[in-house]
């Protein structure tokens, strides 16, 4: 990659400009990059790199992956685009594209981000006759319980993933019956059939009796930005209707995925 230059000639604040050249570098990747790496990309002597990637460190906008050697977005990136997630924009196109929805399907939908391990929910649309979900506007969920959150973390690099979850400590129920993903591995082999199938599930780990499917909202870049998903009774749809729930729910991300410029997840 060439050097990018700065558009309006040189900075004033040098340090701000290649503090932010950088951050929109590692947004553009779809993993970490080494520090050598990033410097010839931009055109910078690396050793104003090294001491602009200690200070973003130091603050939590790149994480220093050390066995790897490279340097990827930290959790203060992704809460900034979480919070740019939560206004007005994102939550005004997803509520008529949730209510027009939730009348094809008859169930009740919500439109959710990440923000850190959690997901927070921005739009909820209650199905008529439904009963009421914990998915309440400004309710925050662990992401590894909940079908919004996993769409979500398989979208992610997967160095990512690890990054949110280094230990046992990141993982917690909502119940006393201990669930499956306790751990990072059962996570990292979860991710990896929602990527194959195209969807998220969840039984009963937000509430029992209770499933989800969902799935994921993409940027140009194929990050994702939300993730769109349905609620049921799982006595009232069948596992065996859950594909064609996807679909539906599927299209849905993908519209929304157009409207905020983004590219469908497919």
């Amino acid at each position: 990659m060439t050097s990018t230059p700065l558009a309006t000639g040189k900075s004033k604040v040098p340090a701000a400009e290649n503090t932010l050249r950088i951050l929109k570098l590692l947004a553009s990747r779809r993993g970490p990059m080494a520090a050598s790496n990033i410097a010839t990309a931009l055109g910078l002597p690396r050793s104003s790199v090294y001491h602009l990637l200690g200070v973003m460190e130091a603050n939590g906008f790149v994480l220093h992956l050390h066995e790897e050697q490279r340097y990827g977005l930290g959790i203060s990136a992704f809460e900034l685009s979480s919070a740019y997630s939560r206004q007005e924009p994102l939550s005004r196109l997803g509520r008529p594209m949730l209510a027009s929805l939730v009348d094809a399907i008859g169930e009740s939908a919500h439109l959710a981000v990440l923000h850190g391990r959690d997901v927070l929910y921005i739009v909820e649309e209650r199905a008529k006759n439904r009963p009421s979900l914990v998915t309440d506007v400004g309710v925050r969920l662990p992401s590894h319980l909940t079908a919004s959150g996993r769409a979500i973390l398989a979208a992610l690099p997967k160095s990512q993933v690890r990054a949110l979850y280094p230990n046992a400590a990141a993982f917690t129920s909502r119940h006393e019956v201990e669930f499956p993903i306790m751990k990072y591995s059962a996570l990292s082999s979860h991710l990896d059939q929602v990527r194959q199938r195209g969807y998220a599930t969840e039984n009963g780990e937000v509430t029992p009796g209770f499933g989800s499917v969902a799935a994921a909202v993409t940027d140009h870049l194929g990050w994702p930005t939300a993730a769109v998903a349905v609620t049921f009774l799982e006595d009232k749809v069948p596992a065996e209707q859950w594909p064609v729930l996807a679909a539906r729910i599927r299209k849905a991300a993908d519209e929304l995925s157009v409207r905020i410029h983004g590219r469908p997840g497919g």
